[in-house]
């Protein structure tokens, strides 16, 4: 597994981010099954910064708390066998690892929302990781269906690593 980190994050950051991060995605690609070695990458910025990004890919124009990019045109979530029928699309010629796309997540949202929910920073980083794995792994929460189904995964993936709201 290959997690690539890059922390555009203007300010200190108080918490063992790096940790966190490779430690949920790895949580993450357990839950799902995903039977490839993996490669994801993470990008840590502030409000303005993944505010660009919102506007300039989604076409709102403020901050959110984590965007994710996925590289997988999934029919269904989990369905990695998508893969398979264009392995050049989706591998690393270098490494063999499926690249399954990119995670942004707003550290100034990570404290903001932590605070606001009364519960630790780590666990706020962790459950947007979470979330954005759940994504580049196909999940959406579109309809109540898949939206109930991804908040109990992202609860047992959070619960397994113990980043609990206490």
């Amino acid at each position: 597994m290959t997690v690539t980190i890059t922390c555009e994050y203007p300010h200190e950051i108080s918490l063992d981010y790096d940790h966190i991060i490779r430690e949920v995605i790895e949580a993450s690609l357990d839950y799902v099954s995903c039977p490839y070695e993996t490669e994801v990458g993470v990008i840590l910025t502030d409000n303005a910064g993944i505010q660009e990004l919102n506007r300039e890919h989604r076409q709102i124009d403020q901050p959110t708390d984590v965007l994710s990019f996925p590289m997988i045109p999934f029919q269904e979530s989990e369905a990695f066998g998508i893969v398979e029928d264009h392995p050049e699309d989706y591998f690393n010629a270098d490494t063999g690892e499926l690249y399954l796309g990119d995670i942004v997540v707003s550290v100034d949202k990570v404290y903001e929302q932590a605070d606001a929910f009364g519960h630790s920073p780590e666990r706020e980083l962790a459950f947007l990781v979470a979330h954005s794995m759940l994504h580049l792994s196909g999940h959406d929460h579109e309809a109540d269906e898949e939206r109930l189904r991804m908040e109990e995964a992202q609860e047992s993936i959070l619960q397994q690593k113990g980043y609990t709201r206490d």
